[in-house]
């Protein structure tokens, strides 16, 4: 966009929202690299040092702050509901197509039992594989706009995050007390965060 464009960003000043300004009017505001922003478009404000042309205007360097707003007990108990829901149903109509091939009532059983086991298995390997990921997160999880970072903030790598997800069997004993104890813990860290060093972030809200 040229200096001279349509009004399009939105600041934050003092608490609230104002605008909308065009680029170049933004020399006129005292904004720092901290203060919020927003363009049309996006789902939520941003620091002003996060956009290119911003700190190309106001001479910012971008520094990366580490995370301050962390996913609750609640949206995570929901998002890894969501993940199963949704590989409890694929697992289902794989073995709706088994039964075409299996007619004994005894096999059809068998074939629904047999195979429940593989759902933890997948949803093991599918959430590792998906936490490390470019999106961070699992269907389950964006859909609720939470991700799983480092200490930093930071995207964390796929040996992290398999080891992450194997250090939940400490949170689940005993009697969730790993899961239960992000209650206790400022950056609602489960055990198996504080045994991998990650958080479960969420968008800031203004």
């Amino acid at each position: 966009m040229e200096k001279g464009g349509s009004p399009e960003y939105t600041v934050v000043i003092n608490g609230k929202p104002t605008g909308p300004y065009a680029l170049d009017m933004l020399k006129t505001l005292s904004i720092l690299p901290g203060t919020f922003v927003r363009k049309p478009g996006m789902d939520d404000y941003k620091e002003a040092q996060e956009f290119a042309e911003l700190r190309e205007l106001l001479g910012f360097t971008y520094t990366k702050t580490a995370p301050q707003y962390f996913a609750s007990f609640d949206q995570r108990l929901l998002a890894s509901v969501i993940d199963y829901f949704l590989m409890t149903i694929g697992y289902a109509v794989l073995v709706l197509i088994s039964f075409a091939f299996i007619s004994e009532k005894t096999e059809r059983i068998a074939a629904i039992v047999i195979g429940l086991p593989l759902i933890p298995i997948a949803k093991f390997f599918y959430g590792s594989i998906a936490e490390a990921g470019i999106k961070q997160a699992t269907l389950g999880k964006a859909l609720l706009n939470i991700q799983v970072t480092d200490i930093k903030g930071n995207r964390i790598s796929l040996e992290k995050s398999y080891g992450r997800n194997a250090a939940k069997i400490l949170s689940v004993l005993p009697v969730f007390f790993g899961y239960l104890y992000s209650f206790l813990n400022r950056k609602q860290q489960c055990f198996h965060d504080l045994i991998a060093d990650t958080l479960v972030v969420k968008d800031r809200l203004i």
